[in-house]
């Protein structure tokens, strides 16, 4: 099935224009006119050709549809569609409103999906790419509810604070990160260039060099003739830490031990938990059945430790247990968590407990982090200073040592 870009007016004289699936022109134009439309110009995506792989994978990097995007489009139709505008209208609507290529392809998908015939969430479901489960049951149970646009307001302010958590997060690491970088390649630049110049020189005095620069010539020496192997040997060690990172026993013991890192590890399993709560809450606030809600809760908290704890309260809970019970029993939760998920099932506020705990532990993971990278900046500054500082004065003594002895 090819993809056809048109053009064309509707029935009231309304320029428009968009995208359609269909086997050949023929069959997109008797789409086009099922739907009212009267086609002026039509003509078929060009394919990418097979041969070109290095086209295939740049245009895969642009034509990926932005989280913002999919946020923005979200908002934006919980507002047509709260106004009584109908689904396909509203569709329509984004599509001419839409700037980015990718999100207005789908959009143009997604409506021509439901004109003829398909549920929203199941048009949805045809993008796993951009749309999660999470996104499509969210919007399967507000069509069957009859509340499509309070659903679709839920899932834009979800989109939108996980959005502002990762950049915050993100925001504050991105500082030290760029710090340790510019400091080891300078590191790497003094070592295998500055200091064998120095050498020389040194060589030429004819005298025992101090212990200080003997150490740093022989450091610089030797990262200078194996830099390459040391290079080399960190390529593979990353390409099979990536390997072993995807199987499902590697990504399990390396989030364990994520949990396990002092002070980094705390704030590991805070995102895990926040991330839990707000969308277990949101799931169940949309009417989203519990056994359903924690399935698609397991494949976004992005932590394997606690993926197979939430697997194991799915088995209890089919059987009549409650979430938190299973949750306590298996020690990776926090208790305040725990506490507060049992209050809510007892009370019948358990979306409104979730709710609260998710607004806590976000504000917790912001204030940690911004607490570690407050520490984290003087410390790399003061440690980049002495390493760099040891290096100067290595180099500095004996031309100290050669002055006194001038004297």
């Amino acid at each position: 099935m090819a993809l056809y870009t048109w053009s064309g007016f509707t029935e009231k004289g309304k320029v428009t224009q968009g995208m359609i699936d269909a086997t050949s022109t023929r069959e997109a134009k008797l789409k086009l006119r099922s739907q009212g439309i009267f086609v002026s110009s039509i003509a078929e995506e060009a394919a990418t050709p097979a041969s070109s792989v290095k086209d295939i994978s740049l245009k895969r990097f642009l034509g990926r549809v932005k989280l913002e995007d999919v946020t923005v489009m979200t908002r934006q139709l919980s507002t047509l569609v709260g106004a009584s505008i109908p689904l396909v209208e509203s569709l329509s609507a984004l599509y001419e409103q839409t700037d980015s290529p990718a999100m207005k392809k789908t959009v143009a998908q997604v409506r021509d999906a439901v004109n003829e015939g398909l549920s929203f969430a199941d048009a949805l479901s045809q993008h796993r790419r951009v749309f999660s489960d999470l996104y499509v049951n969210m919007v399967r149970s507000g069509e069957a509810s009859g509340a499509l646009d309070v659903v679709l307001l839920r899932l834009a302010e979800f989109l939108e604070g996980q959005h502002r958590l990762r950049s915050k997060v993100g925001a504050a690491l991105i500082y030290p990160l760029v710090l340790f970088a510019v400091s080891v390649v300078v590191l790497f630049y003094l070592l295998t260039s500055v200091v064998p110049k120095m050498v020389g020189m040194f060589e030429s005095m004819e005298q025992v060099l101090p212990l200080p620069t003997r150490i740093l010539i022989s450091v610089s020496g030797f990262l200078g003739m194996t830099w390459w192997a040391f290079a080399a040997v960190a390529v593979i060690a990353v390409i099979f830490f990536t390997k072993w990172r995807k199987t499902a026993h590697g990504a399990a013991k390396f989030d364990r031990f994520r949990m396990g890192i002092p002070v980094y590890g705390a704030i590991y399993r805070k995102i895990s938990v926040a991330r839990f709560a707000r969308t277990l809450g949101t799931l169940l606030s949309s009417g989203v059945p519990i056994i359903e809600s924690l399935k698609i809760v397991k494949t976004v908290v992005q932590n394997k430790v606690m993926e197979a704890c939430i697997e194991d309260s799915i088995g209890e809970v089919m059987e009549g247990s409650s979430i938190a019970a299973p949750l306590k029993k298996s020690g990776v939760f926090p208790p305040i968590i725990v506490h507060m998920i049992s209050t809510g099932e007892k009370s019948g506020t358990l979306e409104e407990m979730l709710a609260k705990a998710a607004d806590a532990y976000e504000e917790d993971v912001e204030t940690s982090v911004a607490g570690l990278t407050s520490i984290l900046e003087p410390v790399m500054i003061v440690v980049m200073g002495l390493i760099v500082g040891s290096i100067v004065l290595a180099i500095l003594l004996p031309m100290l040592e050669m002055s006194t002895i001038v004297r």
